[in-house]
């Protein structure tokens, strides 16, 4: 039996745990990591402060499990992106986040060959994803060393290896989705032909080894954060789906193991390949969740997250909130779109705006769902959720009234960290199935809608009005 160092590195720290063989959690250290949110949509962070998070919270997490590991795993951030040197390993940027706008310049010179990347890729062109953001780089900061995915740099920290996974390459913009290589036709679009590329690994190898941690231990089972989470909510079957609300919130729905396009404006990736056979999801994202609430932090309209239910009134009150403060994602895919708060009057309190931003979140997380139906050719069933801001019962009560269906709250904060373990697991122990390598749970709390159908479609229809009305240009 297998036990795991897995470490959930995302936008706004580092989980380290340490998983028993039956699942338990031995050890756990986080570290904290905040990015630099600057003027013209900048979001940066330190690459030497995050390795050293990497690096703090596995230490801390196998000094409280008193034990050694099989296996350290990784979950990245999926389309975070940096130059960094292959020699000496320096990095030679700050880390450009996923949620950098700086890029809508270079996706907007591809405007005519959007169709065709997104036949190739299932993705949309847009600065969310890696290679746009690389050229990017290549333009304005740096043509030196290798530029990639912050996984890559970070396996090379660990283990010398210059590789990434599968599902973090299809994320780029320059993967084909359906033979999972890269695609030499988009990386001389992108101006990224002469860059030396990581190996493709999938998403049940051994990609080296490490010292790290202490003894030489195998590094593998590498995978994007949200579908790690996907995994460990148990969404094996196509039409299962999860949301994870952190920085941002993040639907995914298994896809099955064709690859196929999304006909709604959402992404289409691959969720891991394992056993040789790739399984593929469809995603939304909703750029701004915690963030959102961090900015009511900032305002001091609360003092912290753990605030919101006492805070938020009963009812908005006909305050609508769109809370797009880097941007829509789909089915807008409008970088320029900007936050708004409508509707209100002198009577509109702190507690109004409060729980117009929760409803404003949730909002968007039903739209997502809305477009998942569409692309499956089946309404969601139930909703699976993960990640911090799941506390507050306001915000999960918003997200069942709006999507109709019942929501299944995870009873663990580390959903990422658990997925990535189970696929260490399989790479530590090749031929385990996936269901077994999975641990097994039940939800800590259930909601149900209270809402009515026409409730929850009147105000959607309300909602849609103003988010349409947050872009700086008409569609």
């Amino acid at each position: 039996m297998t036990t795991v160092l897995a470490i959930d590195q995302g936008t706004s720290g580092t989980k380290a745990v340490v998983v028993s063989p039956d699942g338990a959690i031995l050890g756990l250290a986080e570290q904290p990591l905040r990015p630099d949110y600057s003027a013209g949509g900048a979001v940066e962070q330190d690459p030497r402060l995050l390795l050293a998070s990497v690096l703090d919270a596995g230490r801390a997490a196998l000094a409280e499990a008193r034990t050694g590991v099989d296996i350290v795993t990784i979950a990245n951030q999926g389309e975070t992106v940096l130059a960094w040197d292959p020699d000496s390993g320096a990095p030679l940027t700050n880390l450009i986040v996923w949620q950098d706008r700086r890029a809508e310049s270079i996706c907007a010179e591809l405007v005519e060959h959007r169709d065709d990347i997104a036949a190739r890729t299932g993705l949309v062109v847009d600065p969310y994803f890696s290679a746009p953001k690389q050229t990017w780089i290549r333009r304005n900061l740096t043509t030196e060393g290798v530029v990639t995915t912050s996984d890559s740099w970070l396996l090379h920290q660990l283990t010398g290896e210059f590789v990434t996974d599968v599902s973090t390459a299809s994320r780029s913009l320059v993967t084909d989705l359906d033979t999972t290589t890269w695609d030499s036709e988009l990386l001389d679009l992108f101006g990224l032909a002469d860059e030396a590329l990581p190996t493709i690994l999938p998403s049940d190898a051994i990609a080296g080894s490490t010292s790290l941690f202490g003894g030489e231990v195998a590094v593998g089972g590498l995978v994007v954060d949200q579908q790690a989470a996907l995994l460990a909510e148990s969404c094996l079957l196509p039409g299962e789906a999860k949301c994870t609300f952190g920085t941002g919130a993040f639907l995914l729905t298994n896809a099955g193991g064709g690859a196929q396009r999304s006909t709604s404006g959402l992404a289409a990736s691959v969720a891991w390949s394992v056993g040789g056979q790739p399984t593929y999801c469809f995603d939304g994202q909703v750029y701004t969740a915690a963030s959102a609430i961090r900015w009511l932090e900032n305002l001091g309209f609360i003092g912290h997250a753990a605030d919101l239910d006492r805070v938020a009134a009963p009812d908005s009150e006909g305050v609508f909130s769109v809370p797009a403060f880097a941007g829509l994602g789909a089915p807008w895919w409008r970088s320029d779109a900007r936050a708004s708060i409508a509707g209100m009057s002198l009577s509109t309190g702190v507690g109004h705006i409060v729980r117009s931003v929760l409803e404003g979140i949730a909002a968007q997380v039903a739209e997502l769902g809305r477009l998942v139906a569409a692309d499956i050719g089946t309404p969601l069933t139930r909703l699976r959720v993960d990640g911090g801001l799941t506390r507050s019962q306001v915000l999960m009560q918003a997200v069942a009234d709006l999507m109709q269906i019942e929501v299944d709250v995870y009873p663990s904060q580390h959903a990422t960290p658990l997925g990535a373990a189970a696929l260490a697991r399989i790479a530590h122990a090749p031929g385990l199935s996936l269901e077994a390598a999975v641990i097994g749970w039940q939800p800590v709390t259930v909601y149900i809608p209270r809402w009515s159908a026409d409730r929850a479609a009147e105000f959607m229809a309300q909602w849609r009005a103003v988010a349409d009305s947050t872009f700086s240009t008409p569609t």
